[in-house]
C-alpha cells in the first residue's frame, strides 16, 4: 500500500492540474463571450433605437429595457450596466472589442478604458496593460496615478506617440519612452518627512516588489550598492537592475534634493565602466537614472544627458492630491511639446 502512494501524489497532481487549467480557459472563454455580449447589446440599442432619439426618449427606454430584462434574466442588467454596454459600443469598434477579448482583457479592464477621455491614452494602458499583465485593480491604480502622463512618450507629438504604441501592439517592442517615468510614485516607502539616502535605499529594498511595480515589471533586480573600481578607486552603484524588453543595464542613483550636473559626471562613470566589463554580448548600452526629490528643469535641459544615456527622474514619496498632480503634468507635458515644436521650426 504505501508504495503505491508516491503514484498516488503525481496522480491527483496531474489531475488537479488538468482541472485547473481546464476551469481557466473556462473563465477567459465566459469572459470574452460576456464581454462581446455587452458590447453588441450597446450597439443594438444605440444604432437600432436610441440613436438620434431626444434624451428624455432614451432614458425612459433604458429604464423600461433594464426593468424587462432584469424580470426575466436576473441581475446583472440594471440600468447602470446598459448605460456601461452603449459606452462600450460607443468607445470601440467591433474589431477593437474583439481584439480586447482575445488579448484577455476582462469587462472590469474594459469598463476602466472606456471611460478615458483621449484616444492615445486609452491605448496605451491597454497596451501596457496587456504587455505587463496588470490586474484590473492594478489599471485602475494607474490610471488613478496618472502614468500615462508621468511616461517620457507622452511628452512627444501625437504620431510618434501613435507609432510607438502600434509597435508595442503589433511587434511587442519597447522603446525607451515607454517604460522611464517622471515622476515616480513611492508613497508605499513609508518614509518620514526627515529621511536620508540610505534611509531611501533601504526603504525601496524593503519594499522592492511594490517598486519594481511602479517602475515596471520588465525590470530585474541585480544588485545594491555594486561596487565598482576604477584606478584603485571604489565606487559604489546605488542599485542595479536589468530591463528584459531593452535589453540593457539599468543604474539607478538616488539623491536627495535637485539634480546637480555633478550627478551627470557621476553616472557617465558609471555607465562606461558597465558598458566596459558589465555589458555581455547582444545587449544595449546601459542606461542611467537619476532619481532626485526634486529637479532644475534649465541644468536637465542643459546638460543633454540624453546623449549620455541618462535620465532624470523626481520620485514622490507622498502622492499628492489628483488636482495638483494633474496640473503639474499638464504643465510639464505642454512645455516639453512647445519646445519640439519650436526645435522643428528652426
Amino acid at each position: 500500500m504505501s508504495k503505491q502512494l508516491p503514484a498516488i501524489e503525481t496522480l491527483f497532481t496531474d489531475v488537479g492540474q488538468l482541472i485547473a487549467d481546464a476551469r481557466g480557459r473556462v473563465a477567459v472563454a465566459v469572459n470574452a463571450e460576456m464581454s462581446m455580449l455587452y458590447w453588441r447589446v450597446g450597439k443594438r440599442i444605440n444604432d437600432e433605437v436610441l440613436q438620434g432619439k431626444r434624451a428624455e426618449y432614451r432614458q425612459q427606454t433604458i429604464i423600461l429595457l433594464a426593468q424587462r430584462l432584469t424580470e426575466m434574466f436576473g441581475k446583472g442588467w440594471s440600468e447602470k450596466s446598459l448605460r456601461h454596454c452603449l459606452r462600450s459600443a460607443e468607445t470601440f469598434t467591433e474589431t477593437e472589442i474583439l481584439s480586447a477579448v482575445q488579448r484577455q482583457l476582462s469587462w472590469t479592464h474594459i469598463k476602466s478604458l472606456m471611460y478615458l477621455p483621449d484616444n492615445l491614452q486609452r491605448a496605451f494602458y491597454m497596451e501596457m496593460c496587456i504587455l505587463e499583465q496588470w490586474s484590473s485593480r492594478l489599471l485602475d491604480d494607474r490610471i488613478r496615478s496618472m502614468l500615462f502622463e508621468r511616461t517620457a512618450i507622452s511628452k512627444k507629438p501625437e504620431k510618434i506617440i501613435e507609432r510607438e504604441l502600434a509597435g508595442l501592439k503589433d511587434n511587442n517592442r519597447v522603446s525607451p519612452e515607454l517604460v522611464f517615468r517622471d515622476p515616480y510614485v513611492l508613497n508605499f516607502l513609508g518614509l518620514s518627512e526627515t529621511y536620508s539616502e540610505k534611509d531611501l535605499e533601504g526603504a525601496i529594498l524593503a519594499e522592492l516588489q511594490r517598486f519594481i511595480i511602479e517602475m515596471g515589471s520588465d525590470f530585474a533586480f541585480m544588485a545594491r550598492q555594486k561596487r565598482i573600481t576604477i584606478d584603485n578607486r571604489d565606487y559604489k552603484i546605488d542599485l542595479l537592475f536589468y530591463h528584459r524588453r531593452l535589453k540593457c543595464l539599468v543604474a539607478i542613483d538616488l539623491k536627495m534634493g535637485e539634480f546637480e550636473a555633478g550627478h551627470k559626471g557621476q553616472m557617465e562613470l558609471y555607465l562606461r565602466y558597465l558598458e566596459k566589463y558589465e555589458q555581455v554580448a547582444g545587449e544595449n548600452a546601459p542606461v542611467g537614472l537619476i532619481l532626485c526629490s526634486g529637479k532644475n528643469e534649465e541644468h536637465v535641459e542643459l546638460m543633454q544627458l540624453g546623449q549620455s544615456n541618462i535620465r532624470v527622474s523626481q520620485y514622490l514619496t507622498l502622492l499628492p492630491p489628483r488636482e495638483v498632480l494633474q496640473e503639474k503634468l499638464h504643465r510639464a507635458i505642454e512645455i516639453a511639446k512647445n519646445k519640439l515644436a519650436n526645435s522643428d521650426e528652426n
